[in-house]
C-alpha cells in the first residue's frame, strides 16, 4: 500500500469513524476544547450555562496568553541573542544572571521606562493602534491551534480558515504603523511589509490547503487526528503518517513562505536596517516598541504552531504530555528562523517579490494539483 493511501484511509477513519475519530483527537491531545475540559472536571456537563461558557473561555484565554508571552519574552530577549551568538562563534549576555536570564527582566523594565514619543503630524489613532493589532493577530490565532493537553480554546469547523485570517491582520498592522509615522522610511517599510505579505500569503495558504485535500476537514483537531495513523513500520520502528514525511514538498515550500510572513532572512525587507533604518519600526519608542517587537515574536511562534499542526503532527509525540511536544517543535521552528537570520544574507525587494510571484506561488499550486490528482485517482 502506498504513502498516499494509507493517509487517505487514515482520513476516511476520522470523518467516517466516531471511535476512530475519538481515539486519534486524544492522542494527539484534541477532541474537547478548553471550556468542555473544564466544564467536566467541575461536574457542570458539557454544556453549561453562557455565563460560565464565557468564563471558561476567558481562563483558557489568560492561560495561552501567559504562555507565548512567557516563550516569547524568553525567545525574544535572551533566546535570539544566545543563538545568534552561537551561530556567529561570539558570546552573548551571561552577565546578568545565572546564564544571562536576568536580562529579560532587565530590558524589559528598561524599555518599558523610557517614554513614549510621539513625532509631529503623525497620524495618531493609526499611530496608537497600529503596536496593539500585531501582538492581538498573533494571540488571536493560538485560539484555535490545538496545543495539546486539552489546551484548545476553540475547535471550529472552519480552523484552518480562522488561522491564517487573523494572522493576516498583521499586515494591517505593519502597514498603518508605517504609513502613520510620517517617516520616508517607516512609510517604505510599511508598504514593503505589505507587497511582502501579499506575495507570500497566496503560497502559505494553498500548501496549507494540500494538506486539507488529504485529510478532508478543515477541523484543525482532526487534521492531527489523522497524523496519528501510521504511516510506515521499519525496524519496530514506526513512523507517524505526519505531513512532513507524506509531503516533504509541501513542507520545504510552507517552511519557506513562513519565513517571508514573519520577516526573517532572507525575507526581512520590511525592517532592513542598513536600508531603512528599522522600517516601519523607526519612529516607535518605550511601550510601542515594545509592543511591535513582541508581536513579531508572537508571530514567529505562531507560524511555528501552524506548522507543527499541519506537518508535524501537532502535540502528538511518546512520553511527554502533549504541551510539551507542541512547544519543542514550536521552538525547533524559532530556532530554524533564527539560524536562516545568522546564515543567510538579505535579498533585494524586487529578487524577493520575484522569488513569491514566479517561484513559490507556481510551486505551491503545482503542488495542490498534484495532490489533488492523487487524491482523486486513490478515491
Amino acid at each position: 500500500m502506498s504513502v498516499s493511501e494509507i493517509v487517505f484511509q487514515a482520513g476516511n477513519a476520522t470523518n467516517g469513524s466516531g471511535a476512530a475519530n475519538a481515539t486519534n483527537a486524544s492522542a494527539a491531545g484534541g477532541g474537547q476544547t478548553f471550556p468542555e475540559i473544564l466544564s467536566g472536571l467541575l461536574g457542570l456537563g458539557p454544556n453549561p450555562d453562557p455565563g460560565l461558557q464565557f468564563l471558561f473561555a476567558v481562563v483558557g484565554a489568560t492561560l495561552i496568553a501567559v504562555l507565548f508571552l512567557t516563550i516569547a519574552a524568553v525567545g525574544g530577549i535572551w533566546g535570539k541573542r544566545k543563538i545568534t551568538a552561537a551561530f556567529t562563534d561570539r558570546i552573548a549576555v551571561n552577565r546578568v544572571g545565572p546564564f544571562g536570564l536576568l536580562i529579560i527582566v532587565a530590558d524589559a523594565v528598561r524599555l518599558l521606562s523610557k517614554e513614549v514619543i510621539i513625532p509631529d503630524s503623525v497620524d495618531r489613532p493609526a499611530f496608537d493602534i497600529a503596536p496593539m493589532v500585531l501582538p492581538f493577530s498573533a494571540l488571536l490565532g493560538f485560539a484555535v491551534i490545538p496545543l495539546g493537553s486539552g489546551l484548545q480554546l476553540a475547535d471550529p469547523e472552519t480552523g484552518f480558515v480562522f488561522v491564517f485570517a487573523a494572522s493576516s491582520l498583521a499586515s494591517l498592522g505593519l502597514l498603518m504603523s508605517g504609513y502613520s509615522s510620517n517617516n520616508k522610511y517607516s512609510f517604505l517599510g510599511g508598504l514593503r511589509a505589505l507587497a511582502q505579505n501579499l506575495a507570500y500569503e497566496i503560497p502559505l495558504v494553498v500548501t496549507g490547503a494540500s494538506v486539507v485535500l488529504f485529510t478532508g476537514t478543515l477541523k484543525l483537531s482532526e487534521v492531527v487526528a489523522v497524523q496519528s495513523q501510521p504511516l510506515l513500520t521499519i525496524g519496530g520502528l514506526t513512523i507517524p503518517s505526519w505531513f512532513a514525511f507524506v509531503n516533504p514538498f509541501a513542507f520545504v515550500l510552507f517552511l519557506i513562505a513562513n519565513l517571508a510572513e514573519v520577516g526573517r532572512n532572507p525575507f526581512d525587507t520590511p525592517e532592513a536596517p542598513g536600508e531603512l533604518v528599522a522600517g516601519y519600526m523607526t519612529e516607535y519608542s518605550g511601550a510601542y516598541f515594545v509592543l511591535l517587537y513582541l508581536g513579531e515574536f508572537l508571530h514567529i511562534f505562531l507560524g511555528g504552531a501552524i506548522i507543527a499542526t499541519l506537518f508535524l503532527g501537532g502535540p502528538a509525540g511518546p512520553v511527554l504530555p502533549g504541551l510539551v511536544w507542541m512547544v519543542i517543535k514550536i521552538l525547533a521552528v524559532y530556532l530554524f528562523t533564527q539560524w536562516m537570520r545568522s546564515a543567510m544574507p538579505r535579498v533585494r525587494i524586487d529578487q524577493m517579490i520575484e522569488i513569491g510571484w514566479k517561484g513559490l506561488l507556481v510551486m505551491s499550486f503545482a503542488n495542490l494539483v498534484l495532490t489533488a490528482i492523487l487524491v482523486g485517482v486513490i478515491a
